[in-house]
Parts: C-alpha cells; structure tokens; sequence
C-alpha cells in the first residue's frame, strides 16, 4: 500500500519531497528518496494496522507496546491535575492513542473532524472500542477543563497546519509554521503539566510510547506567553522528527499557511 501511494499514485509526493529538501537541506538526492520510500512504507503500514484493530485480541495489541520513561507520565498523573500530552504524527500515532486507555490510562484526544464519513465512523468506533474519548477541535474548551478536574489524559497532536485565524507562527526546520496555540492556554490556565510523548515503529513489529519529562508551564496567558511555549512544544516535536525522519508523514502540508506580508500577530483563539 505505502508503494502504491508513494511511487505508483505518488500521493503528494512532490510536497513530501520539498518538505525534506527545506528541512535538510544537506542531504544528497538518494538519501532523500530512501527516507521517502520508507515514509510511505510507514504510511502503509500505520492504515492496515489501524484498520485491523476492530477484530485483534486486546492483549496481543497490548503485548505489542513498550516503553521508554512510562515513570514520567505516572508521576505527572500523581499530582492529580490531569495531564496534558505533547505528540505528533510520528510512528503509527493512531494506533498509540487508541491503545493508551487499554494500558490504564484514561485517555481524551484532541481531534478534527475527518471529512470522510465512512472513515470518522469507523475510526470513531475502532476509538470507542477501546475506551479513547474524542473532543472537538473547535468548543472543546470546557470538556478539557473537566477531563483535567477528573485527573485525566488530554492528547495534543500538535504538528497540524492552522489557519491564520487559529493559530500563531513559530519556527519548525526553519520556516514559519501555523500552529495552534490551545496547548499553551490550556496549560496557563489549568496548571496541569505538558509531558512529550512520541510515539516509535520498531524494527520487530512493535511500537513504543517514547516520554520525556514535563515541559516548563506558560509564564503567563499574554499572547507572548503563549507564543513562546508554543515555540518550545514545536522544538520538541522537530528533535524528535529530526531523530527519526522516515516515521513522521512529510505529506502533510505543514508549512501551507502563510505569514502575511505585513505581520500582524492574528488574536489568540480562547478555546483548546
């Protein structure tokens, strides 16, 4: 499937191959189509394997994750005021967010809506199965808020392209990123900690949660505030890309949003 779509279809694949020439800018031609045939063998993989999740034994779904610093998302829920996760399309991260709550850990996820209905309703169910919980985009705010007074698990993918509108421009492989800055005011405002957590495709089949200790809170809600821990949440994101460039989808349109060419700071959006 991830042949089809990257050499036969080649699904954006000209947008994949410039994203990778901005972002490093040293490599050779050939080592840039390895990392491409390997990204859309990723891709391929990441469907079947989220599409399989409706009929696979629980526990041998289980069995297939490990992890890497699991203590510091243990310690942060200690503290009783939920936890706010850090992630981005990186290894099969559908699949990680939907087993989350199968391992114990009472998951919320931050989603768009998929335009596909076929696609929503299925995913939504394969989701629900497992006990992973959906807020919207867009008026989600309040249910955040109380997933936090709960003591839960709020998932953030936050390397989606935003409008103007939505989101505020920071730095990621050196070119300007419209990026959502709800993470940030949920965490001025809640007090509730900002852990990493990446998800990784291991060469044997199995998938491990990488997490990395908390991120220091906004100083404030002032837009600056929220911008600068915006900028530090997009630098975690692109160490870990930059870690592992053939598990994070090039294929999206990252950089389609555009500064204006007389800058002005768009207003800050009051929801997550």
């Amino acid at each position: 499937m991830g042949f089809a779509l990257g050499s036969v279809i080649r699904y954006r694949r000209r947008d994949a191959s410039d994203a990778l020439t901005h972002a490093f800018p040293d490599w050779s031609s050939a080592k840039k189509k390895v990392v491409l045939r390997q990204m859309y063998r990723h891709f391929g993989l990441n469907i079947v394997e989220m599409l399989r999740l409706e009929w696979e034994e629980r526990e041998a779904v289980k069995q297939r994750m490990e992890w890497c610093g699991r203590e510091y998302l243990d310690r942060a829920l200690n503290q009783k005021h939920g936890v706010l996760v850090l992630s981005a399309h990186t290894g099969n991260w559908e699949l990680g967010i939907t087993v989350l709550p199968a391992l114990g850990y009472p998951l919320n996820v931050v989603v768009k809506t998929i335009r596909n209905v076929a696609v929503r309703e299925r995913v939504t169910r394969i989701r629900r199965s497992f006990g992973l919980k959906e807020i919207p985009a867009r008026g989600g705010y309040r249910m955040c808020l109380r997933a936090l007074r709960n003591n839960e698990v709020i998932g953030f993918v936050l390397d989606q392209n935003m409008t103007r509108a939505e989101g505020v421009f920071v730095e990621f492989f050196g070119r300007p990123a419209c990026t959502t800055p709800g993470l940030a005011h949920l965490a001025a405002v809640s007090g509730a900690p900002v852990l990493p957590v990446f998800l990784e495709r291991l060469p044997d089949g199995r998938h491990r949660y990488n997490c990395f200790p908390p991120l220091v809170p906004p100083s404030g809600r002032h837009p600056d505030a929220l911008k600068e821990a915006t900028q530090r949440y997009t630098r975690t994101i692109e160490k870990f890309v930059r870690e592992h460039p053939d598990q994070w989808i090039w294929i999206h349109r990252r950089w389609k949003t555009r500064p204006l060419p007389t800058s002005e700071t768009p207003t800050l959006p009051a929801h997550a």
